[in-house]
């Protein structure tokens, strides 16, 4: 890889024309709340029927942030003046002014947003893209068979290092006992349209098949080694790993600028071998996953703090000297590398040009 290809991946910038997840569903409630995607402040709330909406989140008045303000009615209210603009961001009232006399020009910027799968969603790039592009389908979310676990990871990193740190799955040896699987080998990587999937050949530590064994999550001292196939997915801007037919993983991701990143995990535990608890009633079942939601967190949360320091330590290695080239094996990342650069490109508005690397 040349060294200006290399370079554009690490300096890429996101393509705002894809859903991003920007807050988990219950984190947003009536009160505004803040977040950041790819230097866009966004703020997101809720109008009086629970629809969520999402405006830039700064005031056209005087730049303040609206998430400082409040929901009033279908709309939110600035705290610094008490301009008031509607879901679609238009300005509705300006104290002291008559409504008629309030100019077009009074708008905030709006975002298509969408409360999908547990989580809130936000699409920054052409709104007229919004409803042929869909969030990456989390079809678990609502399945009864398969107890949800989330955790937040956040470091300070562009979004490529933390991508191929997820599809590595060599990198078991920094988990130790915590790794859910080890890889055994690289067997295939496919490219498609927008994505990138590479199988491997793996041992998996867990096996779901008694009502108690879900506690093998909490608790590595009850592993139970076997193999399994391990397929792990780059649908961009998305991350998704299958491990078997019991475990799922995916990493939704929210980059907050060439240097943040912000990714939610989602690990789903699947229960499906579980045939008296598939034949109770949907109610205990309900409950059953209720409880047991986030049973995985703990292990999560392990691996995302060594996972962390990894990678940001790569961020700084390539900021302390740019021109020095990693020596990278694993052909999945190159493949990684390429589908970044063909979405910065495509973002930029520049033709497609084929890749010079070899899978």
């Amino acid at each position: 890889m040349t060294r200006d290809r290399y370079s554009s991946v690490r300096e890429a910038p996101i393509n705002p024309d894809h859903w991003y997840a920007v807050a988990t569903t219950d984190e947003v409630r009536r009160e505004p709340v803040g977040t950041v995607v790819w230097d866009r402040p966004v703020c997101l709330f809720r109008d009086s029927a629970g629809a969520v909406h999402a405006l830039e989140d700064r005031c056209p008045h005087r730049l303040v942030r609206l998430s400082r303000g409040r929901v009033v009615g279908d709309g939110i209210e600035c705290r610094y003046h008490g301009w008031r603009f509607g879901n679609d961001g238009q300005c509705l009232h300006v104290p002291g002014r008559d409504p008629a006399g309030i100019p077009e020009t009074a708008r905030a910027k709006g975002y298509p947003a969408r409360d999908q799968d547990g989580f809130i969603w936000v699409f920054p790039g052409r709104p007229e893209l919004a409803e042929s592009v869909h969030p990456m389908p989390m079809p678990e979310w609502g399945d009864l068979d398969f107890i949800p676990s989330i955790a937040p990871l956040s470091c300070e990193a562009h979004f490529s290092f933390v991508i191929e740190n997820l599809m590595d799955m060599y990198h078991d040896h920094l988990h130790q006992r915590h790794q859910p699987w080890s890889a055994d080998a690289l067997l295939e990587v496919n490219r498609g349209e927008g994505c990138v999937e590479a199988r491997y050949s793996a041992t998996a530590y867990y096996r779901i098949d008694r009502i108690w064994s879900a506690l093998q999550l909490a608790l590595p001292a009850l592993r139970r080694p076997h193999p399994v196939p391990l397929v792990v997915t780059y649908e961009y801007p998305h991350w998704k790993a299958r491990l078997g037919d019991e475990f799922t993983l995916y990493g939704v991701f929210c980059p907050e600028g060439p240097r943040r990143t912000r990714v939610h995990l989602v690990h789903y535990t699947s229960l499906h071998r579980l045939d008296s608890f598939r034949k109770a009633p949907a109610a205990v079942r309900r409950g059953v996953k209720r409880c047991l939601r986030n049973i995985a967190r703990r292990l999560l949360k392990r691996l995302i703090s060594q996972d962390v320091p990894m990678i940001e330590e790569e961020q700084r290695a390539y900021d302390t000297a740019p021109e020095r080239r990693p020596l990278e094996l694993n052909r999945a990342l190159h493949a990684v590398q390429g589908l970044i650069g063909k979405e910065a490109r495509k973002a930029a508005g520049e033709p497609a040009r084929a890749s010079q690397q070899t899978l």
